[in-house]
Formats: structure tokens, sequence, C-alpha cells
């Protein structure tokens, strides 16, 4: 979560509250609104309380148009009743809510069997609150292993974390908390992520483990998991070095499966040790839930997991929280449980549809120059086309944002950094009725932005709503 300040100056204005929120009499209670960054002193009826709220909350944006993120926004209405049913119980709290906690226990044994364990009765596996907390458990995995193969060594060897510069930050701040070195793949031409070989040269005896992304964010392409595997095999052949593969399918674990069935990415890798994914993106559930699996209990040093006599019962836990709400666990059972394989084929296949769909109406403008196609992860990125002087893609984000579109404009990072790109990111709910108005309202644009004498949006961070 970001970091926040209390204000620098009291409001220079107090919150203004409509006489009919009062519960009886308009005027009575109503003569001083709340404070904004200091405790009332007394209670609001709920009403009042409610409206304030609801009422501020109207200047967010349309989360439904909200190109940048992965994150699931619509839900079948029963989901969001089953939710709230549950929102009350602490998930943590195994013996007291044993229920919520075999449905955790069936979405890791289904997720096991998804992922081509060679025994799912064997794998392991636990819900986090999503694919950030499932890659740190992972990386302490990755780490203890390796400083227990190297007690000889460490803590004198620093170890080190291969993978691609186009990582989640959150692989950024694994390494910083844990006090692992990064060593980054860059990006090279027109390749946007990890290369295989390129990977391999840079694990050494220090390796605690190689991440490669089935999904990058930067532009939706899966990373070759199955080359890189042969690359660190070719790797152990020549030096002895056996390095750990962890799979961050934060996006693509939960639409591979079903669309890409040949795709060898999962556990029927050998060398693949863990994979995580975010139920609350392509997984279909509101934030935040995400799973991280190893293929067997080896992968997972015991010592990492603590057994608490909590609430009345022996716990085993592995987890940087505590306690959470067990209500998206339930829905992602609810979500498996609904849909079933051939469900979440159809809702993927139909969502990559409009995404393809979407990028080559993009392209028939004629602006612009595809990146992606949105036939991997059903997200898709371009810029602007060589011969585009009079604006560039912040100004296509900013003047789409006066639409209602959240349309994220980003610069690649080192070695591309010359790149400027928009990405759209189609999700369940993003229908092909909306993707047309998306390109209706984006044509209607271009007349008055290639008019322009030069692209307007000086500052490029403040430009882009779009932060890696």
């Amino acid at each position: 979560m970001p970091l926040h300040k209390g204000p620098e100056q009291p409001a220079k204005r107090p919150a203004t509250v409509n006489p009919f929120y009062g519960e009886a009499n308009p005027v009575s209670g109503m003569t001083e609104a709340p404070p904004q960054h200091r405790l009332p002193d007394g209670p609001l009826p709920p009403s009042t309380a409610y409206q304030l709220v609801h009422d501020e909350l109207m200047l967010d944006g349309n989360s439904r148009l909200n190109l940048a993120t992965f994150v699931t926004t619509w839900m079948e209405p029963q989901a969001g009743v089953l939710m709230a049913e549950c929102s009350d119980k602490n998930m943590i709290d195994k013996d007291e809510y044993p229920r919520t906690a075999e449905l955790e226990r069936r979405c890791v044994a289904m997720l096991a069997d998804l992922w081509n364990a060679p025994d799912p009765s064997a794998a392991v596996g636990c819900s986090t609150t999503g694919s950030s907390e499932a890659c740190m458990l992972a990386g302490m995995a990755l780490k203890r292993r390796w400083t227990k193969r190297n007690a000889d060594r460490y803590p004198g060897a620093r170890p080190n974390l291969v993978m691609g510069v186009n990582v989640q930050v959150c692989w950024d701040k694994f390494c910083n908390f844990w006090e692992v070195e990064p060593r980054l793949v860059p990006m090279e031409g027109d390749r946007f992520h990890l290369d295989p070989q390129a990977a391999a040269e840079l694990c050494d005896e220090n390796t605690i483990g190689v991440v490669g992304i089935l999904g990058s964010t930067f532009d939706g392409s899966y990373e070759p998991i199955a080359e890189l595997c042969a690359a660190l095999d070719e790797l152990q052949s020549r030096t002895g070095l056996d390095i750990p593969v962890h799979v961050d399918g934060a996006s693509g674990a939960m639409v591979a499966p079903f669309l890409d069935e040949d795709l060898a990415w999962d556990f029927r890798l050998p060398r693949v040790s863990s994979i995580n994914t975010s139920g609350h993106k392509y997984g279909l559930v509101y934030p935040g839930v995400g799973w991280a699996l190893w293929r067997s209990a080896a992968e997972l040093p015991e010592e990492l997991v603590f057994r608490v006599n909590y609430l009345g019962g022996d716990m085993p836990t592995f987890a940087l929280n505590f306690s959470r709400p067990g209500a998206q666990v339930v829905a992602q059972y609810y979500t498996f449980l609904r849909l079933g394989r051939e469900g979440y084929r159809a809702v993927q296949q139909t969502t990559r549809d409009v995404a393809m769909g979407l990028a080559e109406r993009v392209e028939a403008l004629g602006d612009f120059r595809l990146l992606t196609r949105g036939d991997q992860l059903p997200v898709f990125a371009f810029t602007t086309a060589p011969d585009i002087t009079s604006y560039d893609v912040f100004d296509v984000s900013r003047r789409m944002r006066e639409r209602g579109w959240l349309l994220p404009a980003y610069t690649f990072p080192e070695n591309r950094q010359d790149l400027s790109v928009l990405r759209v990111v189609c999700r369940n709910g993003f229908s092909s009725d909306l993707a047309e108005l998306f390109v209706e309202d984006l044509g209607s644009l271009l007349p008055e932005l290639r008019q322009q004498q030069h692209p307007l949006a000086r500052d490029k961070g403040a430009a882009t709503g779009f932060h890696h």
C-alpha cells in the first residue's frame, strides 16, 4: 500500500452537509459539519455518515472504464452476497471457521491440478492477500533453500535473484526487504521481456532462483518459461549449478491453462519450483486474493511454516499477514465452482477476442503502431506511429481521461527508455460494446490532436496514470 502523510495545513474549508441528511429534523444537529482530518467529537447518524462518504467517492474514476488495472471490476451479485456474508470471518482462525479453511484447501488442490503438479496431493500452497505477498513468500522459500545449501558460506556470500527488468515492483521490494541482489536482464530492441540465455549467464553459485513472468504487465506478453528452463538445464550440465525457477503467473496462470493448453510453463517443467497467481486478476475475484503453490513440501522449508496455538487450535501458517477476511477466498471457490474449466475457457476466450479485435481497430486508425496484439494476455500495448509528431501517448492518455477512460501511458525501462506506450487491459466485463465506444472516442480525438504544434505533456511522470 502507498504511504500517506497527514495534511500539511488545516483544511481551508469544512465539509458541507445537505440539511436533508438529518434523521428527522433537517436543522437539528447539522449546524456544524464534521472535521475531515481529526475524529469528530461525537457520532453521526449512519445515513449521514454513509452519504458523506458516498458523495466524495463519486469523484473516483469508473472502475469498469479503467484500462490500466488488471484487477477484477465485475462479479455476479451472488458472489457479492457471499462476500458480504463472510466479511466478518477471520481467515486465519481455522479452528473457528473450519469450512472457510476447507474451501481454501480445495482451491489449492484445484490449482495444483490445473497447473499440472506431478502429484497434486503432494503440492502445498496457501492463499494470500494478492500476488505481491505470494511473490514475497516464494522468494523467501527460494532464499531459505539457498542458505541451507550454502550454510558454510552464508551470511558472507550475498544471494542474488535473476529476473527481467520488466518484473512487477513487488520483486524489487522483495530484494530490498530480504537483502537479495537483483540481477536484471535488460530489454533489447523489440524484446520487451527476459531472454533465457541472458538470464542463465547472470546465474552463479549465489543465485537463489530465476523468476519467469507469465504475462508481463508492460505489454501482456508471456516470457518463454520452457526455454528458460532449458537454458538452466544446459547451465547445470556445464557447471553443476541447479537453479530453480519461480513462475510469476499473476495474470497468465489463470489464462494459459484454459486458452494455451499445449504451452509448457507450469509444473510439467521439472525446474519449476513454485507458481503464484492473483485470484483477483484473471482469477475473476474482487481484490484482494492471491495464491502461492510449491511443487511439493520439499520446495517449502518447514522452518518457514509457523504452527500457532491460536483461538483453541493448532494452525500451520505461512504468510506475511495474519488476520484477514475470508470473503475473497470464499469468492474464489464460488467462481471455481460456478465456471469450471469450460466456463473459464469461455470467459477468457471472449476477453482475448475483445482484446485482439480492439487492437486491430486501434491499428486501423493509422496513427498508432502495435507492440503486442492481445493474443497472449488479453492485453496490448501501442505507441504513436513514426510520422506522428504533433502529439504523443501522454496527450492521448490525458484526452481520453476527459471522456472517462483511464488509459495508462508510460515509458519503458532501461535500454528502451526511448519508448513510451499506451496499454489496454481487457477484463471480463469489458465487452465488445465498450470496446466499440473506446475506439469511437479515441478516433474522435485524433483530428484535434493532429492539429497540435507539438506534444503538450511536459512532465512525463505526472502525465501517466500507470505506476509500475
